[in-house]
Formats: C-alpha cells, sequence, structure tokens
C-alpha cells in the first residue's frame, strides 16, 4: 500500500482566503431585488483586515485554539441506533439530538469547561510556561492573539455533527476526547475501515466580531457563537471533504497497482497479471466510480440547502475552499484513465481466451480426424 498523502487540496499546503457570508447578510441581500450578483462575488472579496489578521495565525496557534476535526471512518453509519444512542445520553453528556436528513447533530460534553483559555500555559516563577516553553515564545502568542482582536477566552462548544456516508466531524473536542468517542462510535459502524485508511481533516476556529466570517489557512473563523446551523453548514462541505480524500486514497491505490502494467506489455508484450486479478480490479474500479458519482450526499448539495436556504451561500463557500469540485472532476479524469486500461488489459485477457478456446476447437478437430482415419483403417482391414 502507499502511503497516505491527505487530503488533495491546495489549501492545505497554501494559505488561501475564503469568506463566508454570514446568514444575516444574506436576508439582507435577499430583500434588495436589484438583480445583480451582489452576492456571489462575497466569496471573492479579499478584505485588507481580514487578511492583514489571518496572517498572525500559524502552526505555532493551533494548540491553543479549538478543534475541528472531520473522521471517515466507516462506509455508513447504522443512523437510526446513533440517534438512540443520543437520546440514550441526554443526561450523561447533555446530548440534544437532531437529525438533518443523512446528519445527526447533538451537543456533546463530557463535563469540562465552557470556555478555552487561548494561551493555554501558565507562567513559572522562573520565566518558563507550565508546558516547557519561553515565556518569549507565549508573549508572541499573546500578542498575536490580541493583534487579531481575539478574546484570551473564546466560547466552547464541543458538538458532533455524524453523517450517514460513514463520516463525522467534531467541533470543540480536544483530541482524546476525540479517540474517546469515536470507541463509543464504532459499534455503529458498517464496514469499517482499517485503521491506517481512515481519513481525517483537522482545522481550528475561533469566535470574532471584528470582520467577516471567513476560512483561512485551515482556521474558520465564526462570527455566531450560538448559531449551530452556521456550523452545520460548514460541517457538511468538510464530510464531503473527507470522503473524497478516502476515493483519492483508493484511486491512488489502483494507481500503484497498475503502473508498471504498460511498461511490462511494452518491454515483453505479455500480460503478467492473472485473469481473476484483472477482473478483481476492474470490479474494484467500478465500485468506486458508484460511490463517486451516484452518491449524491456525497458531491451534491444537501437537502438541507433546499429546506434552509440562506445557509446554502456558507455552504458553498467551505466547499470552495475545500476545492470539492475541482478535485471531484480530477478524480473522474484519474479513474477513466485507469479505467482505459483496465478495459485494455481486459481485452487482452479475452482475446488470449477466445486464443486457447481457437487451440482447442482445433486439436478436437483434429482428433476427430485422426479418429475418422483410424476407423477408415479398421474398417479396410476387417473386409479384407
Amino acid at each position: 500500500m502507499s502511503s497516505r498523502i491527505g487530503p488533495q487540496r491546495s489549501t492545505k499546503t497554501a494559505a488561501k482566503l475564503r469568506l463566508l457570508p454570514s446568514t444575516e447578510e444574506f436576508a439582507d441581500f435577499r430583500r434588495q431585488d436589484t438583480g445583480r450578483e451582489v452576492y456571489s462575488q462575497l466569496p471573492h472579496i479579499e478584505g485588507s483586515t481580514a487578511r492583514k489578521d489571518a496572517e498572525y495565525l500559524g502552526k505555532r496557534h493551533r494548540d491553543h485554539l479549538p478543534r475541528v476535526t472531520a473522521y471517515c471512518t466507516c462506509d455508513t453509519f447504522r443512523v437510526d441506533l446513533l440517534f438512540k444512542f443520543f437520546q440514550s445520553r441526554r443526561s450523561s453528556h447533555k446530548t440534544r439530538p437532531k437529525q438533518f436528513d443523512e446528519c445527526i447533530y447533538s451537543p456533546y460534553s463530557y463535563g469540562s469547561e465552557e470556555t478555552v483559555d487561548l494561551l493555554g500555559d501558565d507562567i513559572e516563577p522562573d520565566g518558563k510556561s507550565a508546558g516547557g516553553g519561553s515565556t518569549t515564545t507565549h508573549d508572541t502568542i499573546h500578542n498575536d492573539i490580541f493583534e487579531t482582536g481575539l478574546d484570551r477566552n473564546q466560547p466552547l462548544f464541543r458538538e458532533v455533527f455524524c453523517f450517514s456516508y460513514g463520516v463525522v466531524v467534531l467541533w470543540g473536542f480536544t483530541i482524546e476526547e476525540e479517540h474517546r468517542f469515536l470507541r463509543e462510535l464504532s459499534r455503529f459502524e458498517i464496514e469499517k475501515l482499517k485503521m491506517d485508511d481512515i481519513e481525517v481533516e483537522e482545522f481550528n476556529y475561533y469566535v470574532t466580531n471584528l470582520y467577516q466570517p471567513r476560512i483561512f489557512n485551515d482556521f474558520i473563523a465564526l462570527r455566531d457563537a450560538s448559531n449551530y446551523m452556521i456550523r452545520l453548514s460548514i460541517s457538511h462541505a468538510i464530510a464531503q471533504s473527507v470522503k473524497i480524500s478516502l476515493f483519492e486514497e483508493l484511486v491512488n491505490e489502483t494507481i500503484d497497482a497498475t503502473k508498471d502494467t504498460p511498461q511490462m506489455i511494452a518491454e515483453s508484450g505479455r500480460i503478467k497479471l492473472k485473469r481473476e486479478e484483472i477482473m478483481m480490479a476492474v470490479g474494484q474500479l467500478f465500485i468506486l466510480r458508484i460511490n463517486i458519482n451516484l452518491q449524491g450526499s456525497v458531491l451534491d448539495s444537501p437537502e438541507l440547502m433546499w429546506t434552509e436556504p440562506q445557509l446554502e451561500p456558507i455552504y458553498t463557500a467551505a466547499r470552495s475552499y475545500l476545492e470539492i469540485n475541482q478535485r471531484v472532476a480530477l478524480l473522474n479524469q484519474r479513474v477513466e484513465v485507469i479505467g482505459d486500461l483496465l478495459s485494455m488489459l481486459k481485452e487482452q485477457i479475452t482475446h488470449t481466451h477466445d486464443e486457447s478456446l481457437e487451440w482447442i476447437v482445433v486439436i478436437l478437430m483434429a482428433l476427430l480426424v485422426l479418429i475418422a482415419i483410424f476407423s477408415i483403417l479398421v474398417d479396410l482391414r476387417f473386409f479384407k
């Protein structure tokens, strides 16, 4: 198996700013019957303040900001049983489950604090932080946080978004809590993925009122901490992205398994693969195509966007940041190339099989001729 390379999107390595329209702004634009596509331009506006502030946040700040993590752990979930599981945890984990078509939403508390200190470590008298780092780094992070206008104590909401196609998006959980929840979730998984095959997307979020909500360098800036529907819209896009990452890895594995075959044919004119191996590869490719193109909830806009149209621009902006359309198009192109190769191999195997049948027929006819000659010779000798 090839090493896993993670989500194949440029925003994973390159800084990209995508503004997230607020629901209030969208309502205002809907009331203005101007005939102009003003709202469609919002995701492309590069506000100088937002971009400048975003540049203060980098990898060193991730441990000081709440997490948003998506896991693709299986093919599907047992949605009905999972919903009952959340209902049974109302007292112990303060759950309030709600189902939105293919998604189950619920708060999920492990009893810890409701705010997070962005600075995290306390300062020791010797000038070291409690975590062992120097106060210089600590003060630098302190200054960066306040340069961006963030409050030191951020509201921490632990929320779960479980999608029927085997993806869960967790907001506000620590790494330990994420692993604990995944263990609880495992009983509801169908066709579990191996540990090495599980796909993960990691983000961080914070709340600020200084500028428009946005995603930059995998940092999600929110304006309204109380509106879980906004987080639901963003989670839909993140869940689709991590599911597509799984498809990308499956395609990579298929490419690795077949990349030497054309060279093999060019050098020897022979195919060293068995018919069963080629047919299995063709079958896996068709399954992959079906998953990519026929599972509407993975690629298309969720049904929620039809019933709550004010959320669609937020979902569309997040989907654009994650480059879902481009990745799906590239995925289909790669699948087509692999499909052409496997079709050629299948035809070659069929041709070889036909040649074998022809030789069998020739041999049988030769045997019939020999038997006929032998019969004639026997008859001639008998009549003598």
